[in-house]
């Protein structure tokens, strides 16, 4: 079985790579690339994102064809995909990071800065914080509720159709910081710094 991290030039995505590679051993193979034909012959695809909703955004469209292999892949095909931090935030409609940025549009809904309350809670919200699992996601198999994991983000994802909503965190209100849409799955939240129980959702994923 073939996982494929996309490579698209957003950011640091080393712990990302040591991550999955820890956890497949030998038993599936880790291919880190931007390369068409190999994204597309993939079983499983990871796609990790850092920086602002528009940066990635625009680091995806600069690679030609890449967002009609994954349309492809995900809408058509039915691949499972992992979105992680600003990867699951462009799942979105819309995001207004730095301005307003059309995004795949796999999941309606908006990307917005989260409310801090005039400044009762820091931004970014980095650090660990408990999700409240609200729904039975394949990605949260042997996962307690309540368990810690590892954020860095200001900005939140707002889906319209709250069925999606896997696991939010408390943090100036609800945020979700997990969806799971058929074979979509995402979280705001950074399992490869998230330790074990990281690791482990990690192996829930690569385990589909």
């Amino acid at each position: 079985m073939n996982v494929t991290i996309v490579d698209y030039n957003s950011g640091n995505i080393s712990s990302v790579i040591n991550s999955f590679k820890e956890v497949a051993k030998d038993k599936v193979n880790i291919e880190v690339t931007s390369d068409l034909n190999k994204i597309k012959s993939s079983d499983k695809v990871v796609l990790p994102g850092q920086g602002s909703f528009k940066s990635c955004v625009d680091a995806l469209n600069n690679i030609d064809g890449l967002t009609d292999i994954l349309n492809e892949l995900t809408m058509i095909n039915k691949k499972p995909l992992l979105g992680i931090c600003v990867g699951l935030q462009m799942f979105a409609d819309i995001g207004y990071e730095e301005t307003e940025t059309k995004g795949l549009g796999w999941i309606a809904g908006k990307v917005s800065k989260i409310d801090n309350q005039n400044g009762k809670f820091k931004l970014p919200h980095i650090g660990w914080n408990q999700i409240n699992i609200i729904k039975d996601s394949k990605i949260f198999k042997d996962i307690n509720n309540n368990s810690h994991m590892y954020f860095v983000h200001s900005y939140e994802f707002i889906p319209e159709d709250k069925n999606v909503i896997s696991a939010t965190i408390d943090y100036s209100s609800n945020i979700v910081c997990s969806v799971e849409k058929e074979n979509i799955f995402g979280t705001q939240f950074h399992p490869e710094k998230s330790d074990k129980i990281g690791l482990k959702i990690i192996n829930n994923f690569i385990s589909l």
